[in-house]
């Protein structure tokens, strides 16, 4: 009885993430009030020393998820494998374009490009406050060093089929889950207060907040457009009605808002794409593949929020800069653990090396993007059952054409 009175009061990380930002807003009102930096500089502190343990470990967590994630790819049937995993790419490219396209158009109308410069070199009085001191954490190697090992041992292991080195990077992979599941995510609360504390204090939190309440109702905006526009073309290939084709996906896209996890969303978008009169055996295959490897929502997100981000610093954004970081936000991002936040996570080393954020940006990434998580994830795993109809309707003309050569021979 005991244990199920504990689990039934243990919060989420979405309501904490809440309760830190209101007291970080509080604390950085009050420090500010009686002239008070020393408590900012406290969290400021732990800020720092988390800051570089996180850039220590993007590198790690970037082979952890990559590797596994495309040696996985490797265990399938062939070319529908390959099929499945392309779509899946386009996909999440079109969102990344559609919202970069969106952003560029919208956001202008409601933020003030350059209003807040996130540099701690900055005064204290127009910026956040430094911590007391720091401790330096080398990171083993640069994120593209990181990026370009996994492509290499990822795609090696899936053409030679490598078990032993693949069972190494599986085992690898979940004391990196256990290390974002574990530290990273518990810590991140704390983190954020002081990012909030620190922000309100430079005075900065208010035009941050109210920026970024819009650019969340476009997001949700655009999920709702790309799912219509998957469905669309599904719809069309398949000669199905789209909406009743959404209708039947709905407690996927609900059950993935309360988990905030496509790995654990599987069985039932399994079962709404069987729904949607998908054969068992490619929902089977596409939709467990696809909660993987397709990530339109996520997509959107990071997209819309680095913009944003960007745009409030002043920094130049354009298609040729962006463009880039959306094709290696759909690599990056594979194999993202089931855990609240492992896309940001995966992306942050792209972040920082292809869009130059510094430390105060990244963190604020993670705020941004683990507050509307569930609803990133429920948009990807709605558009794992549009392909898991698209692919049912090329294979089942696949194997019509061949049951009919069969019988003319």
């Amino acid at each position: 009885m005991e244990t199920t009175e504990k689990k039934k009061f243990k919060l989420g990380l979405l309501p904490k993430l809440i309760i830190a930002i209101i007291l970080g807003i509080i604390i950085g009102n009050i420090a500010k009030s009686v002239n008070a930096p020393i408590i900012i500089e406290l969290g400021a502190t732990f800020n720092g020393i988390f800051g570089n343990f996180l850039n220590f470990s993007i590198p790690l967590i970037i082979i952890g998820f990559v590797v596994p994630g495309i040696a996985d790819l490797g265990e399938g049937a062939g070319k529908t494998l390959a099929l499945t995993a392309a779509i899946a790419y386009i996909s999440t490219i079109i969102a990344g374009s559609l919202a970069y396209f969106t952003d560029i158009n919208v956001f202008p109308h409601f933020l003030k490009v350059g209003s807040i410069v996130m540099d701690n070199a900055q005064n204290a009085e127009e910026t956040t406050l430094p911590g007391l001191f720091t401790i330096e954490m080398p990171a083993i190697m640069g994120v593209m060093s990181a990026l370009l090992i996994s492509f290499i041992l990822g795609l090696g292991i899936s053409i030679t089929r490598n078990k032993p080195l693949k069972d190494v990077f599986d085992g690898f992979q979940q004391i990196i889950t256990k290390l974002v599941g574990g530290i990273i995510i518990p810590l991140l609360p704390i983190h954020v207060y002081g990012i909030f504390a620190n922000l309100t204090y430079a005075g900065t939190v208010v035009e941050i907040m109210s920026v970024f309440i819009k650019v969340f109702g476009i997001i949700i905006l655009l999920h709702c457009i790309i799912i219509l526009f998957q469905y669309t073309i599904a719809g069309t290939f398949s000669k199905k009605n789209p909406f009743g084709l959404i209708k039947n996906m709905i407690p996927a896209y609900f059950t993935a808002i309360g988990t905030q996890s496509s790995a654990a969303t599987i069985p039932v978008t399994v079962n709404c794409a069987k729904s949607n009169h998908v054969s068992d055996q490619i929902a089977e295959f596409v939709c467990p593949l696809c909660a993987t490897i397709h990530l339109s929502g996520s997509t959107i997100t990071l997209t819309s929020c680095s913009i944003a981000v960007l745009m409030l610093n002043g920094w130049d954004v354009n298609f040729g800069k962006m463009f880039p970081f959306i094709m290696m936000l759909g690599i990056t991002m594979v194999a993202a653990p089931g855990v609240p936040g492992g896309a940001v996570m995966a992306a942050l080393g792209i972040l920082q090396s292809m869009l130059g954020f510094n430390d105060i940006m990244s963190s604020l990434m993670i705020a941004l993007y683990i507050a509307q998580d569930s609803f990133g994830t429920a948009c990807n795993v709605t558009g794992d059952g549009a392909i898991a109809v698209l692919m049912d309707t090329i294979t089942s003309k696949k194997r019509n054409k061949n049951l009919a050569s069969e019988q003319v021979s």
